[in-house]
């Protein structure tokens, strides 16, 4: 007949440990509770919890520690055993168990949005002014999210953090924050980090602002008023400026690339605009290139009628061997109702890149090139300018259909 073990007390455990301080010579102590559970005190006079099992896997007999005592009571060690030895009948060893919640911790504590996204901004290669904007951004990102595990934190985490800024009347850092997170979020994608995007999970949430003037229209509606304008006012004024307004959303290079446009760098056979940005640091290894969808196309070939193919795309009317200034778009877009012609006419680089991933939904690498920013892989390479480039045709093409539709509605 097995041996019947009683349930221990707490009463038991403490003359226990108060009887092995009063020996001269101490030796291990070990109380049954039963179904393996065992109260230990160690020739050191170190009181624990320890769980004598067989491994369901192998058969062999293992141990395993529940904690000290009194840091962990009697029961809460039942608890333990309970929890351990239902695992045991689902065949899983508690000990490899308890070594995979470990990992599992250590992983979360590794890959903090903080951690993730200092990982992200080495990929990017920005100008020092883009960088110094984007801080304050980073800066509350880290300050409300900064410490979480990046595979657990919700869509509502962000939104509040993002409605602390929208409430102060600041919707564009409300703004830029969700789609800086968002980076983040497809960056840990890619390396395995998390499943999902949960920042994409609130777009079209924020407010999109109460100014009747933006620097760079992220509306569709006032997106396509604009289109619009531009259109109804086409052939008003000087003619290579009306194409520059025409052309300039549909690509969204910087102006100052736009007016210096040749036409030896324009590829009518491959419809493609290949140049060097002058902003890049070296000359000879960074091209852009710049896939003409079917509307910019054909405004090019127009316009090569017009200007006869001299060198230069968008010929000053006064002046032949020169480009139109830099204050003319600017001026034209004034004209419009904008406040800051200059950095709306910047500012079509920012629509497109908001709307072609909020809207569109193309991959952010894939738009950050097309933007002529140094993109990285996973791997940290930077990736050429002619790489993907059967993708960014299809990305462009999709954004000028999408520009006339907005144009239409």
């Amino acid at each position: 007949m097995p041996k019947i073990v009683k349930n221990l007390t707490d009463k038991q455990i403490k003359s226990a440990i108060t009887a092995h301080k009063n020996q001269e010579i101490k030796s291990l102590v070990k109380l049954s509770d039963g179904k393996g559970l065992f109260f230990v005190i160690d020739k050191k006079g170190c009181a624990f919890w320890r769980f004598d099992y067989v491994r369901p896997v192998s058969s062999k007999r293992n141990s395993i520690s529940f904690g000290t005592y009194p840091e962990v009571s009697l029961g809460e060690a039942r608890e333990k055993l309970t929890e351990y030895r239902k695992l045991i009948s689902q065949n899983i060893d508690p000990i490899v168990e308890k070594d995979r919640k470990k990992e599992q911790a250590q992983f979360l504590l590794d890959n903090t949005f903080k951690s993730v996204a200092e990982e992200f901004r080495k990929t990017e290669e920005l100008e020092p002014s883009t960088q110094k904007r984007n801080a304050f951004v980073w800066e509350k990102l880290y300050l409300s999210i900064g410490n979480y595990p990046i595979s657990e934190i919700t869509a509502t985490q962000i939104l509040d953090a993002c409605r602390l800024y929208e409430k102060q009347g600041k919707t564009d850092s409300a703004r830029r924050m969700r789609s800086k997170a968002s980076q983040v979020y497809r960056y840990a994608i890619a390396l395995g980090l998390c499943q999902f995007n949960i920042a994409d999970q609130i777009s079209g949430i924020l407010k999109t602002g109460t100014k009747t003037h933006r620097a760079a229209i992220t509306d569709s509606e006032k997106l396509g008023q604009l289109l619009k304008n531009i259109d109804q006012n086409f052939g008003r004024g000087e003619i290579t400026v009306d194409y520059a307004l025409k052309i300039l959303p549909h690509v969204f290079v910087r102006p100052g690339e736009l007016r210096s446009a040749k036409w030896a760098d324009i590829d009518f056979e491959k419809r493609l605009w290949c140049y060097t940005p002058p902003k890049t640091k070296n000359q000879t290894a960074l091209q852009h290139v710049v896939p003409l969808s079917d509307q910019v196309f054909n405004l090019f070939k127009e316009l090569y009628e017009i200007t006869c193919g001299g060198e230069f795309c968008f010929v000053s009317m006064r002046n032949s061997t020169q480009v139109i200034s830099d204050s003319t778009i600017n001026k034209r877009l004034k004209m419009y109702g904008f406040e800051n012609g200059e950095t709306t006419g910047h500012g079509f680089r920012a629509t497109a890149r908001t709307l072609l991933d909020e809207v569109l939904k193309f991959p952010i690498e894939r738009i950050e090139q097309q933007l002529a920013h140094q993109v990285r892989d996973m791997h940290g390479r930077a990736y050429n300018r002619t790489k993907y480039l059967e993708e960014r045709k299809v990305m462009m093409q999709a954004w000028s259909n999408y520009l006339d539709k907005l144009k239409e509605n």
